[in-house]
C-alpha cells in the first residue's frame, strides 16, 4: 500500500492540505490514530478531497476496514482518475478479497498512471500468480526489476514462484530480498554468516516466519556440523524451545523471549537462509529423515493417553489464523472430516491447538471417535511425544504436518488450490523435503474440500485394511 502526499507548499495556504499534509506525519510517526482524526479534519474542511480519500483509504485498508477502505479509494480515483496511488491501493484491497477482474482493471490502470512504477507491475504480478497465471506473473515482476534493480517486493514475490517451480538457484537468491529479521540483525552485534567456513566457529541460527518454517529448516544445523563448528546454537519460539533442546545437532536452545548474550557468537543466519549460502537444490536437499526426536520422557508420559491398539491417526484440520492464506488452507470445521469415521481399526486423535482446539462438534467427534488431545498440549515438544506413537497424521498445511515428517511419522498433507505454499512444488503428491514420509492431497477445486476427503476416505481404508492384513 502507498501513501498520496499532497503539494507540501500548497499545504502551506489550505486548511485541508494541511490538515492531510499532518496525517501522512503522523502515520510516518506510526500513530495511526492523529493520522486518523487528521485525515478525516481534511475531509470534513473540503469532502472533495483526493488526497485525503485516497490516504484515508489506505489507513482503512491497514486497519482491516475493508469496505470504508474501497468507499474513499473510489472516491479519491473519482476525484482524481490520474491518482496512482490510489489505484495502486485500490488494486491490492480487491486482490485480496479475490475480486480478480476488477483488480485486474485498477492494476493496469496504475501502470496506466505510472508505467514507470515497480511497485505498479510487482501488484500486477501477484493478482496474476494468484490466478495461477505464472508466466504472466513472472514478466511482471522482471518488468518491475528492470525497472528497479533494487526493489525488493517485486524479487521477493518472484522468489515464491521459482521455489514453487523448483528452480531453486534464482529461487533462493530472490528469497534473500525479504526482511522479516530486521529487528533482530539490530540487535546482534555478530556478523551475519554469508556461507564462509564454520570450523572453529560459533553459529546462532535466529527465528523468523512461523513454527513450520523453523521446524523444516532446523534439519540445516545437522547439515552444517559437517563442517566442524565448534557450536551451533538456536532462537527459537517459545513453543519450540523444549522440542530443540534434545537435539543432538544443537547445543544450546535460547526462546526470543529470553534474554540472549548478543555478543557470544561468530556468526548469526535466519533458518530460511541457509539453504541459499548451503546451495541447495532438489537433488542435494538435506533430507536424512527423521532429523528431529521426541523426549523419552514425554513419550512415556503420554503413552497411556494413546491407544494401545488399531491404526492411530493424528488429525489438524486448522492452522494459525494469522497466516495471509489460512482461510483456505484450514478445513471449516472438524465435520469435514466426519466421513473418515468407521474405518475398521482406525483410531483418531486430536491434535488441533489453539484455533479450532475448542471447536470439536459433540456430532463429529462420535463419529471418529476422537480422542482429543489438543487442549491438553503445552508445546511441540508434547506435540512430537504423541506423534512419535502414532502410525499417520492427517494434517492442513501447518507446523505438526512438518514436525510428522521431521520425526519420520507417515504424514498425509491437505493442500488448498489457491496460493499453494511454495514448499509443496507442483503437480506433485510426494516430498523431496520428507522423502518416503509425506503424501499431499491437494484439492482440484479451489475451496472443495469434500473431493479430498473422499480420496482420504479410499486411502485409509486401503492403508488400513493391508496392514490389518499384514499384522
Amino acid at each position: 500500500m502507498s501513501i498520496n502526499r499532497p503539494n507540501e507548499q500548497a499545504a502551506q495556504k489550505h486548511t485541508a492540505d494541511a490538515a492531510c499534509l499532518r496525517g501522512i506525519r503522523a502515520l510516518e510517526n506510526e500513530d495511526e490514530t492523529a493520522a486518523l482524526h487528521a485525515f478525516k479534519e481534511a475531509l470534513t474542511l473540503d469532502p472533495q478531497h483526493p488526497d485525503a480519500n485516497a490516504n484515508l483509504g489506505y489507513l482503512h485498508y491497514n486497519r482491516g476496514d475493508v469496505i470504508d477502505a474501497e468507499i474513499h479509494l473510489r472516491q479519491a480515483i473519482e476525484l482524481s482518475p490520474q491518482c496512482a496511488e490510489a489505484h495502486l491501493n485500490l488494486g491490492a484491497l480487491l486482490t485480496t478479497s479475490k475480486r480478480y477482474g476488477e483488480a485486474e482493471a485498477v492494476c493496469q490502470q496504475a501502470i496506466a498512471c505510472r508505467p514507470l512504477s515497480p511497485q505498479a507491475w510487482s501488484n500486477l504480478g501477484v493478482l496474476y500468480a494468484r490466478q495461477k497465471r505464472e508466466a504472466e506473473a513472472e514478466q511482471c515482476y522482471r518488468t518491475a526489476m528492470s525497472i528497479d534493480a533494487d526493489h525488493l517486493a517485486s524479487r521477493f514475490n518472484l522468489s515464491y514462484l521459482l521455489l514453487r517451480h523448483g528452480h531453486y538457484e534464482e529461487g533462493w537468491s530472490c528469497l534473500e530480498a525479504r526482511r522479516w529479521y530486521a529487528p533482530l540483525e539490530d540487535k546482534l552485534l555478530c556478523p551475519r554468516w554469508h556461507g564462509e567456513p564454520l570450523q572453529g566457529k560459533s553459529l546462532l541460527i535466529v527465528y523468523e516466519a512461523g513454527h513450520g518454517d523453523m521446524i523444516q529448516f532446523v534439519r540445516y544445523a545437522q547439515a552444517l556440523r559437517q563442517q566442524a563448528p565448534t557450536s551451533i546454537d538456536l532462537l527459537c519460539h517459545p513453543a519450540l524451545k523444549s522440542l530443540f533442546s534434545v537435539q543432538c545437532a544443537i547445543d544450546r536452545v535460547h526462546a526470543f523471549n529470553e534474554d540472549i548474550p548478543v555478543r557470544e557468537w561468530d556468526y548469526w543466519s535466519p533458518p530460511l537462509s541457509l539453504p541459499y549460502y548451503c546451495r541447495t537444490r532438489l537433488d542435494n536437499i538435506p533430507d536424512t529423515i527423521p532429523y528431529l526426536r521426541a523426549s523419552a520422557e514425554k513419550v512415556a508420559a503420554w503413552a497411556p493417553r494413546i491407544p494401545g491398539e488399531g491404526f492411530r491417526v493424528g488429525l489438524v484440520w486448522k492452522g494459525s489464523t494469522g497466516f495471509e492464506n489460512d482461510a483456505d488452507r484450514s478445513l471449516p470445521a472438524l465435520d469435514l472430516l466426519v466421513p473418515l469415521g468407521g474405518i475398521d481399526a482406525v483410531r483418531f486423535i486430536g491434535l488441533q491447538k489453539g484455533a479450532g482446539e475448542n471447536e470439536v462438534p459433540s456430532s463429529a467427534s462420535r463419529a471418529l471417535d476422537l480422542i482429543n488431545l489438543g487442549p491438553l498440549l503445552q508445546d511441540f515438544s508434547d506435540t512430537a511425544a504423541i506423534v512419535s506413537q502414532l502410525d499417520l497424521v492427517i494434517s492442513v498445511d501447518t507446523a505438526v504436518a512438518h514436525l510428522a515428517g521431521a520425526l519420520g511419522v507417515r504424514s498425509w498433507i491437505l493442500l488448498p488450490d489457491h496460493m499453494t505454499d511454495w514448499r509443496w512444488l507442483t503437480d506433485r503428491d510426494d516430498s523431496p523435503w520428507y522423502p518416503g514420509v509425506v503424501r499431499l492431497f491437494r484439492q482440484t477445486t479451489a475451496g472443495r474440500w469434500e473431493d479430498v476427503v473422499i480420496r482420504l476416505h479410499s486411502a485409509l481404508s486401503e492403508l488400513a485394511a493391508d496392514l490389518a492384513a499384514r499384522n
